[in-house]
């Protein structure tokens, strides 16, 4: 391949039809890279799109299970939660699609690479990050950060223009009235009508997860089991029989079902860009809220309470990293390694209902559980001598008592 190649990271929606029509006509070889994720695509249709418009060659990965594996399970064993609700399903797509975007740049001796994010986003961020993390050698074309591109694209009227100029055969329309990605782990919906934060969302708008008022009114009994905190075996109703998974993708996509059958996982929030913007995103999360819900329970019996602590102020600084696109980088693995550490024998069967909307830890039970029920018990002494609290009061009340005796002071009060 020239090395004027670029590898595409391509959709078949519109903007990188655009896109890949744009390189073309600038004299590149385009190669179009399309990631299976878990998105809902015909990827025949998408390959003959991509062909037809104009790439030169079409490489399409499944990358589901490693998604899962490599991805997801990591970033729920740290409790990767921005900004305390966002749980991070487009954040976590971008890294696996750039690292094998740039792995089929190498193998096709190409010299750039190239995605379809727009000036304003986070997408571009995580997308050229992981670039330089990866392979520094290779260069990125941006359309949208190219100022020849953006006087030729003001916005969409002017892909659409485009597109129905150069033959290029998707169905678009000037009304879809906001935008949206998907993958194994969400679905988000952005910008457009939604860029009204006071604005209640259409009911017709989700397709994930059931509206909670129309979900069933009996119950869904789940049962997750961790090892190490990472997800081993999953139970959940499957029509009139209950099923059990232990491959890491049936397992998740069992959980995707319930969870998306009963109305789990969905959020609606505002949230901090890492450009400086604020944005509206509405998220449907079913499988990573069942998933992080019962690991967080199994945590409550079988994770040491300092431990906890330490791992909880990780915590935010990993979804920060995830969020902001830093996933290739020396903090990250820093991050990674002690999360490894903080989660050994974190082991369990979490219980969870699944009710209209709700995600109810009912039951836990771990081989490797630090609650003790004797210890624990009002009714049973269990070697605990509850004499000793007096002189552990007395010793946490020191310097309480020394602030009450100084506000006394300066009170002018005696005693």
């Amino acid at each position: 391949m020239s090395n004027d190649a670029v590898v595409l990271a391509y959709s078949g929606g519109l903007d990188t039809s655009c896109i890949l029509k744009w390189l073309k006509l600038k004299g590149h070889k385009v190669i179009a890279f399309v990631a299976d994720i878990g998105q809902k695509d015909d990827f025949s249709q998408v390959e003959k799109n991509a062909k037809i418009t104009g790439a030169d060659k079409v490489i399409i990965k499944e990358l589901r299970k490693e998604f899962v594996t490599d991805y997801i399970f990591p970033a729920i064993r740290g409790r990767a939660i921005y900004e305390n609700r966002y749980l991070l399903g487009t954040s976590l797509a971008r890294p696996v699609i750039a690292k094998h975007q740039v792995e089929v740049a190498l193998a096709e001796g190409a010299r750039f690479v190239s995605h379809g994010s727009t000036g304003k986003g986070n997408d571009q961020v995580r997308f050229e990050l992981a670039y330089w993390g990866l392979a520094p050698e290779l260069r990125t074309i941006a359309p949208w950060k190219d100022p020849e591109f953006l006087a030729k694209f003001k916005g969409r009227s002017d892909l659409i223009r485009y597109a129905k100029e150069q033959k290029i055969d998707i169905p678009v329309t000037l009304e879809k009235p906001y935008s949206t990605d998907e993958n194994l782990m969400h679905k988000s919906y952005e910008s457009g009508i939604l860029e009204d934060p006071a604005r209640r969302p259409d009911a017709s708008m989700f397709t994930v997860c059931a509206d909670p008022r129309n979900a069933p009114d009996e119950e869904a009994l789940v049962e997750v089991e961790f090892k190490n905190g990472v997800p081993v075996r999953a139970t959940a109703p499957d029509g009139a029989t209950v099923k059990t998974e232990t491959d890491p993708l049936k397992l998740f996509v069992l959980l995707n079902q319930v969870g998306a059958k009963h109305g789990v996982g969905r959020i609606d929030m505002v949230e901090n860009r890492f450009v400086g913007i604020k944005s509206r995103g509405v998220y449907e999360t079913p499988g990573g809220t069942i998933l992080h819900s019962a690991l967080r329970d199994i945590e409550g019996v079988a994770m040491d309470r300092e431990v906890l602590k330490l791992r909880d102020l990780l915590a935010p600084r990993f979804a920060e990293g995830i969020y902001n696109g830093f996933w290739f980088s020396p903090e990250m693995d820093v991050l990674r390694a002690s999360i490894d550490k903080c989660m050994e024998r974190v082991d369990g069967t979490a219980t969870l209902a699944l009710y209209k909307g709700n995600c109810m830890n009912v039951g836990r039970s771990s081989p490797t559980s630090l609650y003790d029920k004797e210890l624990s018990s009002m009714d049973v002494e269990g070697g605990f001598q509850q004499t000793d609290s007096a002189g552990f009061i007395r010793i946490n009340a020191v310097r309480l008592k020394a602030h009450a005796q100084l506000a006394r002071k300066r009170a002018g009060l005696k005693g």
